[in-house]
């Protein structure tokens, strides 16, 4: 029985240890954790345009649980799925703030933009989008998503100054900047001796130190009630479906969805060797299949889009390389459903450090890109910067494909001419 267990998810006796699967999800959830409490805030601001906000909580935990799960049946990878960060302030900010939409509105939106992301990974368009990017741009966004989940770990530290372009250490003497360097300095102990489990060690740790520092908060109570999901169930606003703007809203979230979960699953899958040399990656239909699904099941309960996440690479970097690895990240958020203010005590302070080293892992993957051939070293180059500054996926995959037809296209004239005029002079002679 554990066996077939263990083969849904992908699981190998011979190159898996289940220890090393079950210590990745477990990391995977600490980081992933802050959402819980973090995507509840977010849509607080729609109680005032009648969102049912005392059911936000429970609906999260929800499209997380079945999205995770759908990464680790269907898609057999150790990668961890909730609801988006960026397309959830397009969702709040966007379509019901400024444009003055209804909530339904804009879970109609979701809903259809699922449906047309799984048409897209059923057909052939999954293959000509992610075709079309060469394989050195491939490890470039592995390597841009590493800087840019490392620079989301600094920014979470409370080690950098805010408000200025470049932003700059601000102080080393606040108690969050001292926690974030202990456990910077612990998890690099953990990756350079090779200790099992050491950074989700890292994180009790550094969170047990916190308490005396006055950064881990003790909380009142253990346990908790979820409240009930019912309110946002299904609530789907069908008579906008011939609306121009809900179509406008479908696009342009289809498009971020597609191309972030493409960064980042590449990133992931970059960072445990699993792109071969052709840039193709294993089982690429599911895991988009399972990313594309989530997003549908996440409209059902009121979410915005269900993405793969980049702090998935904390489980990467621990060792994680099956389902199993997403399926104990799932049962871990079905324990948080219960024991939430056990799992929101974890401060941020303590979660940083481990999102710097999975950035580290990610952007080992641009050893791979050549250097030798500038067509594909500039876009490549120019991808890896784009992501943390501009703090999107999208737009430095975007810009670097860009760029890499332009140059390309521009190349391949160039020598075109170069063999005409050979053949030319061949024939003069």
């Amino acid at each position: 029985m554990k066996e077939k267990l263990f083969a849904l998810v992908g699981f190998s006796f011979l190159r898996n240890s289940i220890s090393t699967e079950v210590m990745a999800g477990l990391t995977t959830f600490a980081s992933m954790s802050y959402i819980m409490a973090l995507l509840p805030a977010m849509i607080a601001p729609l109680a005032a345009y009648g969102f049912p906000h005392e059911a936000a909580f429970t609906s999260v935990c929800l499209a997380t649980i079945i999205g995770t799960l759908l990464m680790a049946f269907l898609a057999r990878r150790p990668f961890g799925q909730a609801p988006g960060l960026t397309l959830n302030i397009f969702f709040i900010e966007t379509i019901c703030i400024s444009m003055g939409y209804p909530w339904q509105f804009a879970v109609t939106a979701v809903l259809i933009e699922g449906i047309l992301f799984i048409l897209i990974c059923c057909g052939n368009l999954r293959h000509i989008l992610f075709d079309a990017v060469p394989a050195s741009l491939k490890f470039a966004i592995a390597g841009g998503i590493g800087f840019f989940v490392a620079m989301i770990g600094l920014k979470n530290s409370g080690l950098m100054a805010t408000g200025t372009i470049f932003n700059h250490i601000d102080t080393l003497t606040n108690p969050s900047s001292l926690l974030f360097i202990i456990g910077l300095f612990f998890s690099g102990l953990a990756i350079v001796f090779k200790i099992p489990g050491g950074l989700l060690l890292s994180i009790i740790i550094v969170s047990i130190i916190g308490i005396p520092l006055g950064v881990t908060k003790i909380p009142d109570s253990i346990f908790s009630i979820p409240s009930s999901p019912a309110p946002l169930f299904c609530q789907f606003s069908w008579a906008d479906l011939l609306t121009p703007d809900l179509w406008v809203c479908v696009l342009t979230m289809l498009f971020f969805d597609v191309f972030d979960s493409l960064g980042t699953i590449v990133g992931a899958m970059a960072s445990s060797g699993n792109i071969r040399k052709s840039g193709r990656i294993p089982h690429m239909q599911r895991i988009m299949l399972s990313d594309a699904i989530g997003t549908v099941v996440g409209a059902c309960f009121g979410c915005s889009t269900v993405t793969t996440y980049a702090e998935s690479a904390t489980g990467v970097a621990e060792g994680g390389r099956t389902g199993l690895t997403a399926l104990v990240t799932a049962l871990c958020f079905v324990v948080g459903l219960f024991f939430s203010p056990v799992f929101l005590a974890i401060p941020a302070a303590a979660t940083a450090p481990i999102m710097v080293i999975a950035g580290f892992y990610l952007f080992s993957s641009v050893q791979r890109i050549s250097i030798a051939r500038p067509v594909e070293a500039i876009p490549a180059f120019l991808c890896i910067l784009l992501m943390p500054i501009t703090g999107s996926i999208t737009d430095g995959i975007v810009f670097g494909l860009s760029i890499y037809i332009f140059l390309s296209f521009v190349d391949n004239w160039v020598h075109r001419k170069d063999y005409e005029e050979e053949d030319l002079e061949d024939l003069d002679l």
